[in-house]
């Protein structure tokens, strides 16, 4: 399945990719394509992992990140949100409002994952 662009707004940006590499792949490329590299090096990891372990269980968990990311990121607004909060945590100078931002960098992934998991 290829990922297809969607119209411009506060949605996503294109459409929920299957949880495949191929579709996390495209996807990422259209929403954070400086991102790539990261995730080549983690693939890279995780099927070595894989094939030492037998287990698909680092593949499956690598999906499921990657596929969380995209579900980020392909909504601008909460990219957005997401990118300022981490910010927050490596500038905070207190810890008042470090604590707020750590728990905003944790409900906008714990939503993203929700909605992978439902999707």
């Amino acid at each position: 399945m290829s990922v297809h662009p969607l119209t411009p707004g506060d949605g996503p940006t294109v459409e929920r990719p299957k949880r495949t590499l191929a579709a996390l792949k495209e996807a990422l490329a259209q929403v954070a394509p400086s991102q790539l590299p990261v995730m080549e090096a983690e693939r890279d990891e995780v099927f070595t992992l894989a094939a030492e372990t037998q287990s698909v269980g680092p593949v499956n968990g690598f999906l499921f990140r990657w596929a969380t990311v995209v579900e980020i990121e392909r909504h601008p607004e909460v990219a957005r949100r997401l990118h300022r909060a981490e910010q927050a945590v490596r500038m905070a100078g207190d810890e008042e409002t470090m604590r707020a931002a750590i728990q905003e960098v944790a409900e906008i992934q714990a939503a993203a994952r929700r909605a992978v998991e439902g999707g």
